[in-house]
C-alpha cells in the first residue's frame, strides 16, 4: 500500500499571485461592452431590443 499523496489537478491550485499586476477585461478598449462590427440590421435590432420602454 503506497502512502504517497494523489498529485493535484494543476487548475484547481490556489494563485496568490498580486491581481493588480494582471490586466483585466476591463483595463481594455473591448471591457466596456462594445461588440464586434456587425451589420446595419443587427444593430437596429439591438437598439429596439434594448429600448427602455418610457421611449416607445
Amino acid at each position: 500500500m503506497s502512502t504517497a499523496p494523489e498529485p493535484r489537478d494543476p487548475k484547481n491550485a490556489l494563485v496568490f499571485d498580486d491581481p493588480l499586476s494582471q490586466q483585466s477585461a476591463d483595463d481594455t478598449d473591448r471591457g466596456w461592452g462594445e461588440r464586434p462590427h456587425g451589420d446595419a440590421a443587427a444593430d437596429l435590432k439591438r437598439f429596439l431590443d434594448e429600448k427602455p420602454p418610457h421611449h416607445l
